[in-house]
């Protein structure tokens, strides 16, 4: 066995809770349960590892089957890696069967027509994903095992999922690869990032029902409260506003916990509305920004903004709509109107 393939395979299983290390093991399939029986799996992980790495030199291992084990721990704990999603289209509405070795033989075709050194393994899960992943060479050097890109494709869908650690310059390499692959005209960046590779999907899979604000603040009654009683009155308004902001919550947000999106971005474009005597706008050209936001848990910050007391109940559509907007790569144009408000991170 070759000493790179053999010090890989010694730093994935280093990489795994020395727990579940058997488990992954016997997932790879590769080596037998005989041989796994003469493992000690309770001592440290770098004898672990050795042991490991010495049976896998009985069974000739190369480079593929240390591929298949690293997409095994990557997608086991795909929350180690950022994720971006990309959205293809069609032509047409045509829908057509998919092949998956055809689709294999075109990924391959194409990247290796524009660089020969490259590795590129693929499995598929019980999710009916398809798991790429490609370890990126130069036309001098062999391909570095430890930088490699992932990609995630579910076949009949337009959305791709790639968390890259590669060359900028070979990003539209791999987008162009998918693209001939999977017979679709283009493809898009949907500005849309997390290391929650689940979520990202509930997103865009629309497996996350979220309902979306149709409504607009009540306006506040004035009433004449009694001296005695002003107190008792205020208690009662704070509860009732509390209980009123717990309920419009709900009704935006649901009842659920929301997808961890820790990114999101939108264009923005809007016209000023400004008195004309002040002379402040001469042209009517629209004021064009990029709104981004960025959390450890996005959603989840926002639904916590009006209990808090950091915002008003309900929060802006243009704040509640994120994750529909990202389906629609987040391009918002509000022409009449300006921004309402700036966001706020608790």
């Amino acid at each position: 066995m070759d000493e790179v393939v053999a010090e890989y395979i010694r730093r994935t299983v280093l990489k795994i809770p020395r727990g579940e290390i058997k488990t992954m093991l016997q997932t790879w399939g590769f080596l037998s349960e005989a041989q796994l029986q003469t493992v000690n799996f309770h001592q440290i992980k770098e004898n672990i590892s050795q042991d490991v790495v010495r049976l896998c030199e009985e069974n000739s291992a190369g480079i593929k089957q240390a591929a298949v084990l690293d997409i095994i721990y990557n997608h086991t704990y795909s929350d180690k890696r950022v994720w971006s999603v990309y959205q293809m289209n069609k032509t047409g509405e045509e829908t057509e069967f998919f092949d998956l070795t055809d689709f294999k033989k075109k990924f391959k075709r194409r990247l290796r027509s524009a660089l020969k050194n490259v590795t590129i393994n693929f499995r598929e899960c019980e999710d009916n994903s398809i798991w790429i992943r490609i370890a990126w060479g130069t036309p001098y050097k062999k391909p570095n095992q430890y930088k490699s890109s992932y990609v995630v494709y579910h076949s009949q869908t337009p959305y791709v999922f790639i968390s890259a650690s590669m060359l900028k310059s070979n990003l539209p390499l791999l987008c162009q690869a998918l693209v001939v692959a999977s017979n679709y005209r283009d493809i898009r960046e949907m500005e849309l990032r997390s290391h929650s590779l689940n979520s990202l999907k509930d997103i865009v899979f629309k497996r996350y029902s979220q309902n979306f604000q149709t409504y607009y603040p009540r306006p506040l009654q004035e009433r004449n409260v009694a001296p005695e009683s002003a107190d008792l009155r205020i208690v009662q308004e704070n509860r009732h506003e509390k209980e009123r902001i717990q309920r419009v919550n709900r009704k935006v947000f649901g009842d659920g916990p929301q997808p961890k999106l820790e990114f999101a971005q939108y264009k923005l474009e809007t016209m000023f509305k400004s008195d004309p005597k002040m002379g402040v706008l001469d042209k009517k050209e629209p004021f064009r920004c990029l709104v981004k936001f960025s959390s450890p848990h996005l959603l989840e910050s926002l639904k916590s903004l009006a209990p808090a007391g950091m915002a008003d109940a309900p929060l802006s559509p243009l704040l509640t709509c994120i994750p529909q907007k990202a389906r629609n790569y987040f391009k918002i144009r509000e022409k009449k109107g300006i921004f309402p408000g700036s966001f706020v991170s608790p």
